[in-house]
């Protein structure tokens, strides 16, 4: 019976520690796809092959650039030029947030127990004391006013940021159909030609055609003080580190220069924020 008993708790031991290991497993292969993933995408030779090739992959061109019907397809296929804003929650969740939030808990807490201290008064007693049922109103109204205000406020702020980025539109210099104009960034494709000097912030993922004393500040993205020297000869295997190669959000500090936008959203960018755990 010992040696049952036994075996029957080593079975339950098995059953329990089943799922758990399973759930591992699943956390694994999870966590392995997502590497994977950012591998993939390091594996890139578009700082490493010809420029002629290059440009002919994107079908563009150093001296025309693309056409406009290039553009509108390309618009059409990949959409803007921008970073996919994070989702929003519904408004009426941020209007309970803040009614239920925090502090207003507990002022609910003290009003519902008001309420229910009036009721059992109430039915204890012919002259039940009606402070209980003000005090609890009280607590009410207040957690409304105050939540209502909250919200209000908060909204009113996240619509004066939101009119702060369409103020002023960041423009770059593009060169279509031979001839260079002034762009919105959310309007740029893949294979545009576009110049950048001193002062700008590079609009997307970028390989340099041409340039004079081009110098960037990679300090947001590697963490790197000195800015950092770009020249259209100089390659290296590894992308972030070829000196042909300029990422979106790094900012031009010194020089001009010509390049070939490779990718509208820096998944380079993103890549190396996870580089730690590759």
């Amino acid at each position: 019976m010992k040696g049952s008993s036994e075996d029957g708790a080593t079975a339950v031991e098995e059953v329990v520690a089943l799922p758990k290991r399973k759930t591992s497993q699943r956390h694994s292969r999870r966590k392995k796809t997502t590497l994977d993933d950012l591998r993939r995408e390091m594996r890139m030779d578009e700082h490493l092959i010809p420029l002629q090739d290059l440009m002919a992959r994107f079908g563009t061109s150093q001296e025309h650039g693309l056409t406009e019907q290039q553009v509108l397809e390309l618009r059409r296929r990949d959409g803007p030029n921008a970073i996919t804003p994070p989702k929003q929650l519904p408004e009426f969740l941020k209007f309970l947030k803040n009614m239920v939030g925090g502090f207003a808990l507990l002022l609910w807490a003290a009003a519902i127990m008001s309420v229910v201290a009036y009721g059992i008064q109430q039915a204890t007693s012919d002259n039940g004391d009606v402070s209980n049922l003000f005090l609890g109103i009280v607590l009410i109204a207040v957690v409304l006013v105050t939540g209502a205000f909250t919200y209000y406020q908060e909204a009113k702020s996240e619509r004066i940021m939101k009119s702060f980025l369409k103020l002023t539109p960041e423009c770059t210099m593009v060169l279509r159909d031979g001839r260079r104009s002034q762009v919105e960034v959310d309007r740029l494709v893949v294979g545009d030609i576009v110049d950048v000097t001193f002062g700008d912030r590079l609009p997307a993922d970028i390989r340099v055609i041409k340039c004079s004393g081009f110098k960037v500040d990679n300090s947001s993205l590697t963490g790197e003080s000195e800015p950092q020297s770009r020249s259209a000869n100089g390659h290296h295997e590894n992308p972030l580190e070829s000196r042909n190669m300029a990422f979106y959000s790094t900012s031009a500090v010194e020089g001009v220069c010509v390049d070939l936008l490779l990718y509208r959203i820096s998944t380079l960018t993103h890549a190396e924020d996870c580089g730690g755990r590759l």
